[in-house]
């Protein structure tokens, strides 16, 4: 009956699509050894092939993802070709007048958009005081239950109703066809910078009261590695993010007692070498926490401190470019904003005086449970990120050359080793970044 309903071109491509699911399931396109076609089984899909691999061929060869096919054969084997059909996009109800109640509430629901949100009762009587002004009379009109289960329809397509406001100005603002964004092809290249608030209270050393944090990190987008760490109380200033620009080129001092494993090694051939009397009475060993990397193009937002007289002016000086992402477009920057929600997840979150993401996930009273100063708080985030993040390999580099460096196990918790006294949630890992 379903496909019954459809043209002869969509028919086609639903009994091909059931060919290709056939195959992955049996060998044969058309599901039965009796009646095979020239050159079938073929040797991806002959008997013995685990699915996994069968999955993998039929992908490659549909140019689709293996997930893809994977849901095609759950369609096929639950409703056999009739599960192949696309979704309609159009509303599943059978009233004479539901597609004109459906574009009317649709443009209500857009107009919304940058709004606060509406009720469904309001989006309702919207549409029909559209329609009637439109011509349509009272009895031509959905009846308010119908109208109910087409806004259910809707908010698929242009959620409005579920989520936060923001997050659906975030997906109405989608851009249409592929995303396109820059691709780093050397370290050094592109230096991604941005500033958020910490999900952590910290203690004023000189007043000894709790306060927020703002944390700002410059990552080279290429290695991902982190080369500028500052942690401001309250607000950041402009002479906050140039700080830390400078640890780019000048990079931190690791910790005394840092591990081996956490120093970043020395590389590159020097021009000449001087001597130190008093280095040779001590282990030579590097000090840096990470990579010195000359920036050549910074990737900031719009906020009044990357966009400062400051900054534009110690970029020039430095003969560094300045390069706006988009308008509320965070995707511009997503390996910072996932830095920011892997540090979250992986060190904050263990840390007294956490307070959550937002007000809904906020403890009873966490600033009583603040216990570290702001340079203590610096002092445990700059030991994580060369103790775990750091030795993470990251799935979407361009090759495995080019991962960070990495070690088969990371037992040091950030804070043990330079004295300050905290929880101990670390634990041994060598995870790989989401």
């Amino acid at each position: 009956m379903v496909l019954g309903q459809m043209d002869g071109g969509e028919r086609e491509r639903v009994l091909e699509r059931a060919a290709h699911v056939r195959e992955v399931l049996t060998g044969f396109r058309s599901g039965s050894e009796e009646l095979p076609a020239v050159g079938e089984p073929r040797a991806a899909y002959a008997a013995g092939e685990p699915m996994e691999s069968r999955y993998a061929a039929k992908a490659a060869e549909r140019e689709v993802a293996t997930r893809t096919v994977k849901r095609w054969v759950a369609a096929f084997r639950q409703d056999g070709e009739a599960g192949l059909v696309p979704a309609r996009s159009g509303p599943r109800s059978g009233h004479r007048n539901a597609e004109a109640w459906w574009d009317a509430a649709l443009e209500v629901m857009v107009e919304h958009t940058g709004q606060s949100k509406p009720s469904r009762k309001m989006v309702i009587e919207r549409t029909r005081a559209r329609l009637l002004a439109r011509g349509f009379d009272e009895e031509d009109l959905p009846s308010r239950a119908t109208a109910y289960r087409l806004l259910e329809d809707l908010e698929r397509r242009h959620p409005t109703f579920r989520l936060s406001t923001k997050r659906n100005r975030d997906i109405a603002n989608r851009p249409g066809g592929v995303y396109g964004k820059l691709r780093p092809t050397r370290p050094g290249e592109y230096l991604l910078m941005d500033t958020n608030r910490l999900d952590v209270f910290a203690l004023d050393p000189v007043t000894l009261q709790w306060l927020q944090a703002e944390l700002t990190v410059a990552m080279d987008w290429y290695t991902r590695c982190v080369l500028g760490i500052r942690i401001t109380p309250v607000s950041t200033k402009a002479v906050d993010a140039s700080v830390a620009l400078y640890q780019a080129f000048r990079p931190r001092p690791a910790g005394e007692d840092w591990p081996a494993h956490a120093l970043w090694p020395e590389h590159g051939i020097p021009r000449s070498v001087l001597i130190d009397v008093t280095a040779l009475e001590r282990p030579m060993r590097p000090v840096a926490a990470s990579p010195a990397v000359v920036p050549e193009t910074v990737l900031v937002d719009h906020g009044k401190v990357f966009v400062s007289e400051h900054l534009s002016s110690v970029c020039r000086w430095l003969g560094i470019s300045v390069q706006s992402a988009r308008l509320r477009t965070g995707r511009d920057k997503g390996p910072l904003e996932r830095f920011f929600l892997t540090l979250r997840e992986d060190l904050l979150q263990g840390l007294p005086g956490y307070k959550g993401p937002d007000l809904h996930s906020r403890g009873e009273r966490p600033e009583g449970e603040a216990f570290s100063f702001l340079h203590e708080l610096e002092a445990i985030i700059r030991e994580w990120v060369a103790c775990v993040y750091h030795h993470r390999p990251h799935t979407s580099r361009p090759s495995p050359g080019s991962r960070r460096r990495t070690s088969s196990t990371v037992s040091s918790c950030p804070g043990a080793t330079s004295g300050i006294s905290i929880p101990a949630f670390c634990t041994a890992s060598s995870g790989t970044n989401p």
